[in-house]
């Protein structure tokens, strides 16, 4: 056998245990599953989900998922875990529904611990996600209560880290919009609700949870494309989320000294119950997403594995970055 064959039988031997490294393994209890289970279909991301326009829907702020037609897909049925976050304790505000339950599913799948915070209104989306959660064997902690309220938002991480026996994953993800063609119609109280609920509770949330994170710990706090090219009808909501992105690139600058990363994700246009609780102006949400290169809106299943990686300890380099997820505007 020659040298030549030799470095070409080496070669080969690391792909292939590279590759079964690779591959995500289908979700069980433990979050691992088969160790070389079927690669996920192929598909086109234009056709991945609906194109259709969404109907003309509301539902009474803050809305649930389940009533939503369609149902958004939050990786319920999609997404596999490879225990990359096994062991992990971790608190997700907003996570009974969209983006946060995305992130909800994806982190129990990875092995982690999860808490889960959302209004008290929205207990039937919680319960839902819970229960499916559960039935694979994974801890799921439910603290309902209002994040406009700064005795709550103080409270909750030290609740979460008593439950889950500690806390290393933080996701700021809730928020409150709501559309308006003008500022002549926003109202002193939906300026003061959008502030304090996007705004203060993820300042409060954080200084409180801080304390308690070690080093290797994450942060990740959900921005939008509105941070920097704010819709003409979300004046104050783009306002809060332009605060969110600096205030994800400065604490990222302190936190670095304490081994704790601080990074964002800014969404375009993704499906989920902001959007049919006066988060689109009325008679628009045909057009929902319809603008994009894609062609479509996004749904939160999509957004998941953003924030698997930022919460692992894979991206160990990445800190006080900002990551889009906007269907190819390319705005972030």
């Amino acid at each position: 056998m020659t040298d030549a064959t030799n470095r070409r039988d080496m070669l080969k031997g690391a792909a292939i245990v590279g590759a079964a490294a690779a591959t995500p393994a289908l979700a069980q209890g433990s979050g691992q599953g088969p160790a070389n289970p079927p690669p996920a279909p192929f598909a086109d991301p234009q056709t991945k989900y609906t194109k259709q326009p969404f109907p003309e829907q509301r539902q009474k702020w803050p809305a649930l998922q389940r009533d939503m037609t369609p149902v958004p897909d939050c990786g319920e049925r999609s997404y596999r875990g490879s225990g990359k976050l096994q062991g992990r304790r971790a608190l997700v505000t907003g996570g009974d529904s969209g983006i946060g339950r995305a992130a909800v599913i994806a982190f129990s799948r990875e092995g982690a611990d999860v808490a889960i915070n959302y209004y008290p209104s929205e207990e039937a989306d919680a319960q839902d996600v819970a229960k499916l959660l559960r039935g694979e064997g994974r801890k799921v902690v439910l603290i309902p209560g209002d994040l406009t309220r700064q005795d709550f938002c103080v409270d909750l991480p030290t609740r979460a880290a008593r439950e889950l026996g500690g806390l290393d994953i933080l996701v700021n993800n809730a928020a409150y919009q709501q559309s308006k063609a003008s500022i002549a119609d926003i109202s002193f109280d939906q300026f003061d609700r959008t502030m304090k609920t996007n705004l203060y509770a993820m300042f409060y949330i954080t200084k409180t949870a801080v304390p308690m994170m070690k080093p290797g710990s994450a942060i990740i706090n959900t921005t939008s494309v509105n941070s920097v090219n704010p819709g003409e009808e979300l004046l104050d909501y783009a306002t809060t989320k332009a605060g969110i992105a600096i205030f994800t690139k400065g604490l990222a600058k302190q936190l670095a000294k304490q081994g704790i990363r601080v990074n964002g994700v800014a969404p375009g246009p993704i499906w989920t119950p902001l959007q049919v609780a006066g988060g689109q102006l009325p008679g628009t949400m045909g057009q929902f997403g319809q603008d994009t290169p894609l062609g479509r809106a996004g749904q939160p299943a999509e957004l998941a594995p953003l924030y698997v990686a930022l919460a692992s300890g894979e991206l160990s380099y990445t800190d006080g970055s900002i990551f889009g997820a906007n269907g190819g505007t390319g705005t972030i």
